[in-house]
């Protein structure tokens, strides 16, 4: 697979999303969230993105318990912290980062942790000069090699591209949601900041399955988030309104060329997009990884195909929102 520079190293264009195997999209098994990495790593993906909340440490354990039995894989993992605590900067301490590092490279068995980022941290975090000087000397200590920060919004992912040391910027981009492709990708191309393309199918919304008769399960934010009511309403099928979504995804569905599907165009749409890094679709199970990472595969798309894009968001979507993030 196609291998671009992040934070130093060769990442794979697809890479894996492990928010699933925490638990919050519904249970995966131990031994099938294990087949599903080696999956992906046998397609070609060298890179797997976390976080230290996903299951309460859950998805972080299993990468960890994988990595221990594939000790010179090549693959680069990310995880995040700050979620652990009420969002305020004052709970950014030396001590508190410190802790929920520590604990991160006990759940993921590693010494130096490839990749770490904030986690949707406050906004007024990015004004902090202290977090940021923190940050540095953590690496300067050994506990991990770089760090990045996961945004919500364009402009929060701005302030953290002008930061000298950020080497990533995590950030909702997909068919949904083609904001940061005016200002944040080409800041981030210039400032030499890797881009982590996240929420690629809209919470699965682009993988063109869904209808009005789909339900989902108590225990997954596609129902107990749809409204916002536990986390930023953006990380639930990119703050669409479902019934908007659908009718969205339908009319891509004729800009979807031949022998792909709905979910491998949408990831071929971000890989293509410049100033991308890596892109970090979702599995639940090995046949999932497998299409993921076949998108990869596919030529880059037309500029009809691009266009379409661009007239699918401007005519459903961009009035819900293009201005909230």
């Amino acid at each position: 697979m196609e291998q671009r520079a992040l934070a130093g190293r060769p990442v794979s264009v697809v890479g894996l999303g492990s928010w699933q195997l925490g638990g919050d999209w519904g249970t995966v098994g131990e031994d099938d969230a294990l087949a599903l990495i080696d999956t992906a790593v046998g397609a070609g993906v060298t890179f797997i993105d976390t976080a230290d909340v996903y299951g309460d440490g859950r998805s972080e354990r299993l990468i960890g318990r994988w990595l221990a039995a594939h000790p010179d894989a090549g693959v680069m993992v990310a995880t995040k912290m700050g979620r652990r605590v009420e969002q305020g900067v004052e709970n950014y301490s030396p001590d508190a980062m410190r802790a929920w590092n520590d604990r991160s490279r006990e759940n993921l068995r590693v010494d130096t942790l490839d990749l770490v980022q904030l986690h949707c941290p406050p906004t007024a975090l990015y004004a902090t000069d202290a977090v940021f000087d923190d940050l540095d000397a953590m690496v300067e200590e050994g506990r991990m090699a770089a760090y990045g920060v996961s945004v919500e919004t364009c402009d929060e992912a701005l302030s953290a591209i002008a930061r000298p040391n950020v080497a990533s910027v995590q950030i909702i981009l997909n068919a949904l949601r083609l904001k940061p492709l005016e200002r944040v990708l080409p800041a981030a191309a210039e400032g030499g900041v890797g881009i982590i393309a996240r929420v690629p199918l809209a919470s699965g919304m682009l993988s063109g399955r869904y209808d009005e008769t789909t339900t989902f399960g108590a225990d997954d934010h596609r129902t107990y988030n749809r409204h916002g009511e536990a986390f930023d309403v953006g990380e639930t099928f990119s703050g669409v309104p479902f019934d908007v979504g659908l009718a969205a995804v339908r009319a891509l569905a004729e800009a979807v060329p031949p022998g792909a599907t709905t979910a491998q165009f949408a990831v071929r749409w971000i890989i293509d997009q410049p100033g991308v890094t890596t892109v970090i679709p979702g599995a639940r199970n090995r046949e999932q990884a497998l299409a993921n990472a076949s998108a990869a595969d596919l030529p880059p798309l037309t500029a009809d195909a691009l266009a379409a894009v661009r007239t699918v968001y401007d005519t459903y979507v961009r009035g819900l929102v293009h201005d909230r993030w």
